[in-house]
């Protein structure tokens, strides 16, 4: 005797019955990254737009590692703190729900990296040039500076802005200018996200 199932089996449900576990690897999750110069909003909007899809981010790991370095910081450094950046986004990605919003990536530390130095570590391109972000939001400068003892440059916004710009073409990566005051830079953020939420139906 034959049966006929009058639906197809999900991807969720065949896993399960072959005994597999649902991995973030599996699930469809878009990563979003939040690039742009010093004191332009990158953390508090991911954190906004964390709470607004209900899942988490990734905090930006230099702030922790540069306030724990009894020292000024090295050309060195900034590999490591690359690293660790990507060991926090690949930890964090289990606990994600369709988005992972990433306050800060490796296109950070390259425009950082070759603006202190001149000059930026080949692995950290390369892996710029394999990455696969959802999109990138690039965050204008067009709110006030708030100095911090971390901030180095308040006179070169424009032209780190023009940097982003740069990097974020010659690696032809996607990505949208987030610009606003307050609450209308949320809702252009959440403007630009509304174009890939059909992926997650």
């Amino acid at each position: 005797m034959q049966f006929c199932f009058p639906f197809i089996l999900s991807w969720q449900l065949l896993a399960i019955l072959n005994g597999r576990t649902i991995s973030s690897d599996m699930r469809k999750i878009h990563r979003i990254a939040i690039v742009g110069p010093e004191s332009t909003g990158k953390s508090l909007l991911s954190e906004q737009l964390a709470y607004q899809y209900q899942t988490v981010w990734v905090p930006e790991i230099a702030r922790d590692y540069l306030h724990k370095l009894n020292r000024p910081y090295t050309f060195d450094d900034l590999s490591v703190i690359a690293k660790l950046q990507l060991e926090k986004e690949k930890s964090m990605s289990e606990s994600a729900k369709h988005f992972l919003f990433c306050d800060t990536n490796l296109v950070v530390i390259k425009v950082w990296s070759d603006f202190k130095y001149g000059r930026t570590e080949k692995w950290i391109v390369e892996a710029i040039q394999k990455s696969d972000y959802s999109m990138h939001l690039l965050t204008d400068i067009d709110i006030p500076w708030e100095d911090d003892p971390l901030r180095e440059h308040p006179h070169f916004r424009k032209e780190l802005f023009e940097r982003y710009l740069q990097e974020l073409n010659t690696f032809g990566l996607d990505y949208q200018i987030v610009n606003g005051i307050g609450e209308s830079r949320l809702k252009n953020a959440l403007n630009h996200l509304e174009k890939l939420e059909p992926d997650l139906k």
